[in-house]
């Protein structure tokens, strides 16, 4: 049975993708390993393989990156593997090294273009430091995988490198979801996810100020949490914007498919918003829920080929109230597609492209 060494920089606890990962390599016969990091907040674990989280004196900034790479090239280095599968350039470059010094494959799964998230946007320097990791060591990578079709041929063009595409799409959602224990309005409008730079959630809450029938629930942690909090309370919008906090993956989709709309209204800050297929675009479909998307090009083409729900072309709040208001009136025009894409849209077939990527190295 071969050892597959899987890392990240997360909890472990939220990230589907990399849970659906490791799952599906357990289920393919591999003894999987998961290492990540340890926080105060971080909800307690059972899955079907092992799990490592390390304990950090520094959970944020260049010393927490620092702490947290040296750390994992040692436990790399000390313990037993067959592959490496690094997720995302914060933990590229531990993976890559040992991979060099015990001659073991290296798998890079890209969540995202690491050097063009929009909490770089404004640091030159950092990200600077960021792209020099990607030129150094992605072009020196022999399998790797990413998110949407627009990330890989833009590693193709700049790199040389052909990257397979995996989306980061759910499970299918059966018929005994459990009862939720948070129940939503009627006209609920919903994100989840991180509460993070770009993620049009400002834009939401001052479109709330002209939705007559809706209510907004944010689901998620993130460093703009307090602030969207005090805009809340600043336009007296706290009994129309609800924040959830943090929900467990098993609960959460008792909670999406309560919804009328789902947003993903994401920002034009940088390539990685540009080129993004966020998760959580893909829980809405397969809770069967229209879903209400920017006009940046990977999620304005799902969302016209499957006819999910609606694209903006004008960000001015009044008409994003507007088309949620119209979204409200018209869901039943959604129903057949939505359910013709959760079949379509789901890890059950996207799990079948990865199989055949690890069989590669095999």
């Amino acid at each position: 049975m071969k050892r597959v060494l899987v890392s990240v920089t997360n909890d472990l606890s939220t990230d589907q993708r990399v849970h659906r990962v490791c799952t599906t390599l357990t289920n393919s016969n591999f003894k999987v390993l998961l290492v990540g990091r340890k926080l105060q907040n971080s909800l307690p674990l059972n899955r079907l393989y092992k799990t490592k989280r390390m304990s950090l004196l520094f959970n944020k900034g260049f010393l927490f990156y620092t702490e947290y790479n040296v750390r994992l090239f040692f436990y790399l280095l000390f313990n037993k593997k067959d592959i490496l599968l690094a997720n995302d350039a914060d933990t590229l470059i531990p993976n890559y090294l040992v991979s060099k010094l015990q001659n073991k494959p290296l798998i890079f799964d890209s969540h995202e273009l690491f050097s063009e998230v929009p909490e770089l946007f404004f640091r030159p320097r950092v990200k600077s430091i960021w792209l020099k990791i990607e030129n150094t060591v992605i072009p020196r990578i022999k399998i790797g995988y990413t998110v949407s079709d627009s990330i890989a041929l833009y590693y193709k063009n700049l790199y040389n490198v052909t990257f397979e595409v995996i989306r980061n799409v759910p499970l299918q959602t059966k018929n005994n979801t459990p009862v939720a224990s948070i129940k939503l309005n009627n006209n609920a409008i919903l994100y989840q996810g991180a509460i993070n730079t770009g993620r049009g959630l400002e834009l939401m809450i001052k479109a709330m100020q002209f939705v007559d029938n809706g209510t907004f629930y944010i689901i998620g942690e993130g460093m703009l949490l307090n602030k969207l909090k005090q805009k809340v309370s600043k336009l007296n919008l706290t009994e129309k914007v609800i924040f959830l906090g943090t929900i467990d993956p098993s609960e959460l989709k008792s909670i999406t498919i309560q919804a009328a709309v789902g947003i993903s209204l994401e920002e034009d800050l940088g390539l990685n918003y540009r080129y993004a297929l966020p998760n959580k675009l893909f829980d809405y479909i397969q809770a069967e829920i229209p879903v209400l998307v920017s006009n940046l090009p990977e999620m304005a083409q799902l969302v016209k080929q499957y006819n999910v729900g609606e694209v903006i072309t004008n960000r001015a709040p009044n008409r994003i109230a507007n088309m949620v208001e119209y979204m409200f009136l018209n869901k039943n025009i959604y129903k057949k597609h939505l359910k013709k894409a959760a079949l379509e849209l789901c890890w059950e077939q996207e799990e079948l492209k990865f199989k055949k990527l690890i069989h590669k190295i095999i």
